[in-house]
């Protein structure tokens, strides 16, 4: 796929945002062909030499660029010569989601195995042993805890959970055997 259609996309546009940050996206969202020196990028798009630079490492830490370095045989000074690998970029979002399926699975086996108390005027949730410890009754506040039902979020995360297996075509058993 090319440069063109994969920045064409918002998802993969969020997905180097939420790595480089806006400071970072201009050189996130234009990548040239073949190698260039991060002067050059800077130059070229009228950027801090330290964002293009922040930018760059964002992107080798998460395999879509990579560099060569080549000393001048004058001066004795490196130059760093950058190339995008933007083709990683499903197997990346992949990965991540697999993260995010996790991380729900886990959070909704806790939801699921806790009972939780509300302070409704501080907004504070706690765990029945901690509301135990307090007597029912908000450190913070002195009101009393109230029992929250949480089974709507039990079910959105649920929901979310089985839309991601979906898409990553993960059965039940190897998501739990996963987590």
């Amino acid at each position: 796929m090319a440069f063109e259609d994969l920045l064409g996309d918002p998802v993969i546009q969020k997905y180097l945002h939420e790595l480089v940050g806006p400071t970072g996206m201009p050189v996130a969202a234009a990548p040239p062909d073949g190698e260039v020196t991060d002067e050059e990028l800077a130059e070229d798009m009228g950027l801090e030499l330290n964002d293009v630079r922040r930018a760059l490492f964002i992107l080798y830490e998460n395999d879509l660029a990579s560099y060569r370095r080549v000393r001048d045989e004058d001066s004795g000074w490196l130059t760093y010569l950058w190339t995008f690998h933007y083709e990683n970029i499903p197997e990346n979002l992949e990965e991540e989601m697999h993260r995010l399926l996790e991380g729900l699975d886990r959070r909704r086996s806790y939801e699921s195995d806790h009972q939780f108390y509300l302070c409704e005027v501080d907004s504070i949730r706690f765990e029945f042993e901690e509301a135990m410890e307090f007597g029912f009754e908000c450190p913070e506040c002195g009101s009393p805890l109230e029992s929250m039902e949480n089974s709507r979020l039990v079910e959105a995360m649920e929901w979310r959970i089985d839309q991601l297996r979906d898409e990553l075509n993960v059965e039940r058993d190897e998501a739990e055997a996963e987590a």
